[in-house]
């Protein structure tokens, strides 16, 4: 199998690792408690195994995109600060989604202020991006435009 794709899938696993650990964690802490795996499965009537199934498979996507979208077209030599910049893209792009989702079908309510489920849901998109970065490592493009170190 190509290491390309496998480091996908395993940036797009650890890095979902993480993030969920973070997010457990912050929990704790005081931040709102945010479980992507019951909003999935709620929102579609499953059960929460296959919200956790989902959850794997979206961060697994999105360390796709990362690697194969060659979505950094500039040198940017941090690996971590491209990490935090595709968590950030890859933030704005789970709310649209989670967006369009809401408005298909119910979506479980989050408790909490919504600042505080901002912060916490742009945290957890920025440490999955970096994971996921600094997983993938040397990784390159077709036209070789975006290699991460």
């Amino acid at each position: 199998m190509n290491t390309k794709i496998q480091k996908s899938v395993l940036a797009g696993i650890i890095g979902t690792v993480i993030m969920t650990a973070v997010m457990m964690i912050s929990a704790m802490i005081g931040m709102p408690k945010v479980s992507p795996p019951s909003m999935l499965s709620g929102a579609l009537g499953m059960p929460m195994f296959v919200g956790w199934i989902m959850h794997f498979m979206i961060g697994i996507v999105f360390a796709f995109a990362y690697t194969y979208l060659c979505i950094f077209k500039w040198k940017i030599s941090n690996v971590y600060l491209k990490g935090a910049i595709f968590g950030v893209i890859a933030f704005v792009f789970a709310q649209i989604m989670m967006a369009i989702m809401g408005a298909m079908m119910p979506m479980p309510e989050v408790e909490g202020p919504m600042i505080l489920k901002l912060i916490g849901g742009l945290m957890g998109h920025i440490i999955f991006g970096m994971a996921v970065a600094k997983t993938v490592g040397n990784a390159y493009c077709a036209d070789k435009s975006c290699e991460t170190n």
